[in-house]
């Protein structure tokens, strides 16, 4: 028989989210300090971050990296309070995120981050589209990409304003291609 470790008894601030570290389990992520978990991903789910990633690394600028399912701190709740952590598939970063994180222990923050991307579950659309979109834009993200590799494959890109939060562009099949933070094109075909 294996002993199953018992959830937190209390709110959870990220540092001591942090702290918690692996489990085998499944993927965890902290919302307002409440420890949230879900299944692991499917190898569909996993393949196309992959080839998210490997698309982007050539495509970025020497400054930026593509670092795949890592916590990120929202930043949403100052470090004593019950804290905001969400595991993105992809992200891009400044390369100086990996650095500070290297010296300075703790999680990437959300400041650090520049595109989120996240890859529709059956379980989290509802999740991806509306809880993480929010969360996303109020830690100040700059870009969000929505994927879903059911057929046909499609993404779907946001872009922070000043006043409304995300603002959508078109759903696009095929090709997708941005200008922003970097001349970036992904053939969304390979994702499947």
């Amino acid at each position: 028989m294996t002993a199953v470790p018992l959830p937190p008894a209390h709110l959870l601030t990220v540092g001591e989210y942090a702290a918690l570290g692996e489990d085998g389990s499944g993927r965890s992520e902290l919302m307002e300090g409440n420890l949230v978990m879900s299944p692991s991903p499917s190898p569909d789910h996993n393949m196309a971050a992959l080839r998210i990633a490997l698309q982007l690394i050539p495509q970025l600028s020497p400054d930026l990296e593509v670092i795949t399912d890592v916590d990120i701190d929202l930043e949403l709740a100052p470090a004593d309070q019950p804290g905001f952590s969400r595991r993105p598939d992809v992200i891009v970063v400044r390369r100086s995120a990996r650095a500070r994180v290297r010296a300075e222990g703790g999680l990437i923050r959300a400041s650090e981050v520049l595109v989120v991307v996240e890859i529709v579950s059956p379980g989290s659309r509802r999740t991806d589209n509306v809880v993480k979109r929010a969360e996303y834009a109020d830690a100040g993200i700059p870009y969000y990409w929505i994927v879903d590799i059911e057929d046909p494959v499609s993404l779907l890109a946001c872009h922070l304003t000043d006043k409304f939060g995300y603002l959508d562009d078109q759903v696009v099949g095929g090709t997708f291609a941005s200008t922003a933070p970097t001349a970036i094109t992904l053939d969304l075909g390979d994702l499947r």
